[in-house]
């Protein structure tokens, strides 16, 4: 479904900001993990990711219409590899893995970098 992958890498804009020291695996433990993620929607809304400690991500799309263009709801797994944030979902992209290089973007946010280019920022939740 290389519709998934577009629209979920569309979700966020990329931000123009000074470029941040990228978040070793310590900081993304404490910053991330056990906590939600929101993606700012260009359509309105956030689209929020959950990282719980047990090593399952999720996600729901139904408060940003999703459900037109994707499976609204999905799960799979996080982890962490070479400093980066990596998860894979069973259905979303087609159950591709992907891993995301983060960094500080300002208080309560965090900006990434997926392995395929993709940029954008995200607030941290709680």
């Amino acid at each position: 479904m290389r519709k998934t992958g577009v629209m979920l890498g569309a979700l966020l804009a990329s931000a123009g900001l000074a470029e941040a020291e990228t978040m070793k695996e310590p900081e993304i433990r404490d910053r991330i993990i056990g906590r939600t993620i929101y993606l700012a929607a260009p359509i309105g809304g956030e689209f929020p990711l959950n990282y719980a400690k047990s090593g399952t991500v999720s996600g729901d799309g139904d408060a940003v219409g999703l459900g037109k263009f994707i499976k609204p709801k999905d799960s799979g797994r996080w982890w962490i590899q070479s400093d980066q944030l990596c998860q894979q979902f069973k259905t979303w992209y087609n159950g591709k893995s992907m891993c995301f290089a983060l960094s500080d973007a300002g208080p309560g946010k965090v900006k990434w970098v997926r392995d395929d280019g993709e940029t954008g920022i995200a607030r941290i939740g709680d």
